[in-house]
């Protein structure tokens, strides 16, 4: 997305769209995956999958037994924050298949592996410093410049086991070891032709990681709504996606069997990625988090679970009136964001402080200084202008529980 000032403050803007052409609600995933398949022509399809899922549940047999002679084979084990060795790993498999269609089953790190994949694939990439071509390149403003690289082209189907809703990203990230940084690769081809959300396969997943997830896409949507470079669209998005979440992941919590709350959940997580996949930049939160993985190994979902309050108790120390919309989302529009948030990650039993997802204070200068090279800590609605600014926000969020996000500032 693009975006300037017009008359009357209204933003000029350009909304582009993932390039996914079907969303399948509530039908079972074996059976989707197979129609869709065979829709597309397939004759060997790879599948990518969950360990747990793989080893603990019959959900992968059943869709081996649905996609029957096309089955080409599948592989497990990806690690999370997707370092890229495994991506390599993943890729070889899939070629020694001969695969062409790539099916993903399972939370962000087999999909992030999957988009991935394709670019191995196209590419011939066998080795992880083979990869350094292919990733994405930004302006100073934290606009993604477009892809130049062949476009991929083996289809890939995404089938997610969490809220993390990056089967709609045409951005995947991956972790680099030796710099321990995050790295991204974008083109509009690493969309995958068709999601399927398929409640009744969410029902294996951790609460843990459910619940966590889950507030990783309430901070999609609560920095979409934040950012003075979104625009009517995606404020719409993310306003209906905060409102589902903020209900839906409490039902889940009352009830794990609620399939109608669960797949409101789906819609949320998706709603919620739509405008960041469009163009409109993430803030602090999301730059933090992904040094708070990158450095210290925390989930991603665990890491909103921690920062999203405090950030945004930070930014409420400057005039933004686009805060007071987040509050109405969340139900209480005479009330703080980061009292909410607050509230919100704490009822659905989520960590709170860094302390809680074992980060050291030895590792906070290392994140504060990559915080400031991130692409998003560039474009948090009150700038970051220092590696003192991120360290104060580490400061704040490092306490033990029961510390509020207001009692922080």
């Amino acid at each position: 997305m693009t975006a300037a000032n017009g008359t009357h403050g209204m933003n000029r803007s350009i909304v582009n769209l993932p390039a996914v052409a079907r969303i399948t609600l509530g039908t079972p995933a074996a059976e989707a995956v197979a129609v869709e398949a065979e829709r597309l022509g397939a004759r060997r399809v790879f599948l990518l999958v969950s360990h747990t899922l793989a080893t603990r549940t019959a959900e992968i047999d059943k869709i081996r037994a649905a996609l029957g002679a096309r089955y080409a084979g599948s592989h497990s084990g990806i690690r999370a924050h997707v370092p890229t060795v495994d991506v390599i790993d993943s890729a070889a498999r899939a070629r020694d298949a001969n695969a062409d269609l790539i099916v993903t089953v399972g939370g962000g790190s087999v999909t992030e592996t999957g988009k991935v994949v394709l670019i191995c694939l196209e590419h011939s990439v066998a080795t992880p410093d083979r990869l350094d071509a292919f990733r994405c390149k930004f302006l100073p403003d934290g606009t993604i410049l477009p892809s130049s690289y062949t476009a991929p082209k083996t289809p890939l189907i995404c089938v997610p086991t969490t809220l993390s809703g990056g089967e709609f990203n045409t951005l995947a990230g991956v972790t680099d070891e030796a710099t321990q940084r995050k790295v991204g690769f974008e083109h509009r081809a690493l969309a995958p032709k068709v999601v399927v959300l398929d409640p009744a396969l969410t029902v294996h997943t951790p609460w843990w990681l459910w619940a966590s997830t889950g507030i990783r896409a309430v901070d999609h949507a609560v920095e979409t709504l934040a950012s003075s470079r979104s625009n009517a669209f995606c404020d719409g998005l993310a306003d209906s996606a905060l409102r589902l979440l903020a209900r839906a992941l409490p039902a889940v919590q009352r009830d794990e069997q609620d399939l109608v709350a669960r797949l409101q959940c789906q819609v949320g997580a998706a709603q919620s990625i739509l405008p960041l996949v469009s163009g409109v930049p993430m803030g602090a939160s999301h730059a933090i988090g992904h040094l708070l993985g990158s450095v210290a190994g925390v989930p991603h979902g665990h890491t909103s679970c921690v920062m999203a309050p405090y950030v945004q108790a930070w930014n409420a120390e400057v005039p933004n009136p686009r805060l007071m919309r987040i509050s109405e989302c969340l139900g209480h529009a005479d009330r703080a964001v980061g009292d909410l948030l607050d509230e919100l990650i704490r009822n659905v039993g989520m960590p709170r402080t860094l302390a809680e997802v074992d980060v050291r204070p030895d590792q906070y200068r290392a994140i504060a200084e990559g915080t400031l090279h991130d692409i998003w800590g560039q474009t948090n609605p009150r700038p970051i202008e220092s590696v003192d600014d991120v360290l104060e926000l580490l400061r704040r969020a490092s306490g033990g529980p029961g510390r509020s996000a207001a009692a922080a500032t």
